[in-house]
């Protein structure tokens, strides 16, 4: 790796056209296309059999097993007429990644020949070896049986690559006996629970047509594009998806004059092509845009079922990086890849609603509809303060780290922000001081002793970690590598517990003779007298705020990873997943275990990979740097001519700090004597980190006294700029 190896990357970066854009399609003409829709299911199975299916997929009802023969037989002929020669069971184990076996359509006869075949019990049910997926002590190294089995709810896609097709079935991923080894089965194990909860409280309000309550999610994709000649001259890159080593260009995002900037040509013809790929497969891509660091985009889909919502989002993700390849880029889903500018996030927009009520969070245009919302709104504030921890350790790694408490991103400390009107609303139902209001645009509660309230809640605050934005809220914390399950099963969870205790509250005070308006009134006061200080609108970014929110509201602050991860031992957190039906004690610390490991990992890969990059890349230029100044100031003293020494001794001392440091963080990770695992990663976030960190303060002021054509790495400017 040398300077000529930048000179020429950024020659081919620069010489490089664009691919063609094609002449987009119609919409209609695109639409899930690659999807076995309900319509073509309609299309090709007996109405029986559709019948049974349909009402699966709507109502959450149990699967008929013994009409798998009739779908798999006409998902079979619709993936083979689109060129599919396999298939897959697409699940998603507890590494965020997406896996998938293929097995081929074939069946050998016993004259030789073959035929394709797709029989009911292998859409079913799969059986992938599991043995080398972490399961945090689910299972043994030896005991490989893990099955697969198909989730009906989400439909079956036929994915397109250069090397073919293969008909994909979304699928849950369990041990032979019977736990939980992936993200999508508490999520479904979720939404049922809260879809229960949910029901009681409706009944309670009057409802006697109620349908399965789901969450709903939309996820906003944050990510970076780098030209793979930049990506593939940089091993940080390639191995850990960040920058390790980059001083900060003279330009960044100061100027605001990449945000909503016009898309740059390679790069729309990047998205277009991942928009098309996203409507074949019935992803509703909605919106698209420069973000705020140079470099940075943002994809956003339109709402969708939470489980649907969550397989779609491991979908977009595999597009990305996918489609990146075949326009020359590296997509970069890090949560930090570049220091000094803003990093990546993925915002949940998170809801819940059902086909006879519609979305739940909405604020309504009758009194009962606007006394519904405020019991279901009440209820996620409820449990937001009681699970607030929780919701930080569910967006915990090492990567999202680099985010959360920094100005870019929502601080660790988990508060909710409603909007100065709705917040005014919740604060005098719990003081009894109610204040009329004739502005326009308002709801009528139908109580007399409740305020009106305008539907548009107010401005949005980009620092709130949890912010009602109108009606849904907004789950800012979330990383942008990061599956959007496990935020959604602890969102679903907390809420499925609030919503029960809402249900047992109406019960209790009904049944003591109050009628309906005075118990949910007395239901919404008590949860503001004990849980008001989760509630926050200000600057979620000031020190005062950290301030007051641990010392005067008792908010937890958890700052690390390492911090928040144990909170998935807590009995409290035990008790709920538990009660609530969601993970069972040994689910739940498998996922410690796993997400521990992981945190763990990285840590000590990057570590590594610092020490390297720092000994046989940046050392050895800095060096003969050093050398080829030293012989300069020897001859030019030679011939009577004086120059400046000062910048060969910052050279030569930066270089001895720098491996000075790189030898305290070679020490520190030959460190294993760990009494626990909790020990462990407090090691990694409060010794190898810093040590990480005072490694690359020295490389990167050595980045800028070395000279340009010595420095080895593309630089942040060359990354960043050259498109």
């Amino acid at each position: 790796m040398s300077y000529g190896t930048r000179v020429q990357a950024i020659s081919q970066v620069t010489d490089r056209k664009p691919l063609p854009s094609k002449i987009p399609q119609r919409l209609e003409a695109l639409w899930a296309t690659d999807v076995f829709t309900l319509s073509k299911m309609q299309a090709s199975l007996p109405k029986d059999v559709f019948k049974s299916v349909k009402n699966t997929i709507l109502t959450g009802g149990k699967l008929d097993v013994s009409i798998a023969s009739a779908v798999a037989a006409a998902m079979k002929d619709w993936a083979t007429s689109k060129g599919a020669l396999y298939y897959a069971h697409v699940f998603y184990p507890m590494t965020n990644a997406t896996a998938e076996k293929h097995d081929g359509f074939i069946s050998v006869q016993s004259d030789g020949s073959v035929i394709t075949e797709f029989t009911g019990k292998v859409l079913v049910q799969g059986e992938p070896d599991g043995s080398s997926f972490p399961n945090g002590g689910l299972r043994s190294t030896f005991e490989a049986r893990g099955y697969t089995a198909w989730d009906v709810t989400s439909p079956a896609y036929v994915m397109e690559t250069d090397n073919g097709v293969t008909l994909c079935i979304p699928t849950v991923f369990i041990s032979w006996t019977g736990e939980a080894l992936d993200k999508k089965t508490p999520l479904l194990r979720s939404i049922s629970s809260m879809s229960k909860a949910a029901t009681r409280v409706l009944k309670l309000l009057g409802h006697t047509e109620v349908a399965p309550v789901n969450s709903s999610c939309g996820a906003e994709q944050e990510y970076f594009l780098v030209d793979a000649h930049f990506a593939h001259s940089r091993p940080d890159l390639l191995l850990t998806g960040r920058t390790l080593f980059g001083k900060p260009a003279a330009k960044g995002q100061q100027f605001d004059d990449h945000y909503f900037g016009a898309i740059p040509e390679r790069v729309q013809v990047f998205m277009q092509e991942v928009e098309e790929r996203m409507y074949r497969l019935g992803i509703p891509a909605k919106t698209r845009h420069n973000e705020v660091a140079p470099g940075q985009f943002e994809i956003a889909p339109f709402f969708e079922a939470a489980n649907v919502a969550s397989d779609h989002q491991q979908l977009i993700m595999t597009l990305l990086k996918s489609t990146a390849k075949k326009h020359g880029f590296v997509c970069l889903l890090h949560e930090k890849p570049f220091a000094g500018i803003n990093g990546s996030g993925k915002h949940v927009n998170w809801s819940v609603g059902n086909a006879t009520q519609g979305n739940l969070l909405d604020p309504g245009d009758t009194p009962h509809a606007n006394m519904q919302f405020l019991l279901f709104c009440g209820a996620v504030i409820r449990g937001v303060h009681k699970y607030g921890p929780l919701l930080r350790a569910v967006v915990a790694t090492a990567s999202n780290d680099h985010r959360l408490g920094a100005n870019e991103a929502p601080p660790a400390i988990i508060s909710v922000y409603l909007g100065s009107q709705l917040e005014k609303v919740f604060d005098q139902i719990s003081q009894g001081r109610i204040e009329g209001s004739d502005a326009p645009g308002l709801m009528d509660l139908g109580v007399d002793t409740l305020p009106v309230f305008p539907k548009d809640p107010g401005d949005r605050n980009r620092t709130s970690p949890f912010a009602f934005t109108g009606n849904r809220f907004e789950f800012r914390a979330v990383g942008s590598n990061q599956s959007v399950s496990g935020p959604l099963v602890a969102m679903n969870t907390i809420l499925a517990d609030s919503l029960t205790w809402v249900a047992d509250n109406l019960e209790s005070r009904m049944k003591a003779g109050e009628d309906l308006n005075t118990a949910a009134q007395g239901v919404l006061k008590e949860i503001m007298d004990k849980h008001r200080n989760v509630i926050f609108g200000g600057n979620g970014y000031s020190p005062e705020w950290h301030k007051m929110a641990v010392e005067e509201r008792g908010l937890a602050n958890l700052r690390t990873t390492a911090d928040a991860l144990p909170v998935l031992k807590a009995d409290y957190i035990e008790e709920l997943f538990t009660r609530m039906g969601v993970l069972t004690p040994v689910e739940l610390e498998s996922r410690f275990d796993v997400y521990a490991e992981q945190y763990l990992l990285a840590i000590e890969v990057e570590a590594k990979l610092v020490v390297s990059m720092a000994k046989t890349i940046i050392y050895p230029a800095a060096v003969r740097y050093l050398s080829e100044l030293s012989s300069a100031i020897s001859n030019a003293a030679a011939i009577g001519i004086e120059i400046n020494k000062e910048n060969a001794q910052t050279v030569s001392n930066l270089i001895k700090l720098m491996m000075d440091s790189v030898a305290k963080l070679s020490e520190a990770i030959a460190k294993h004597d760990f009494d626990s695992i909790e020990e462990h990663m407090q090691h990694s976030a409060q010794t190898i980190r810093p040590l990480m960190d005072k490694v690359r303060e020295y490389a990167d002021t050595l980045e800028g006294e070395v000279a340009d054509n010595f420095w080895p790495l593309p630089t942040y400017q060359e990354m960043l700029f050259v498109k």
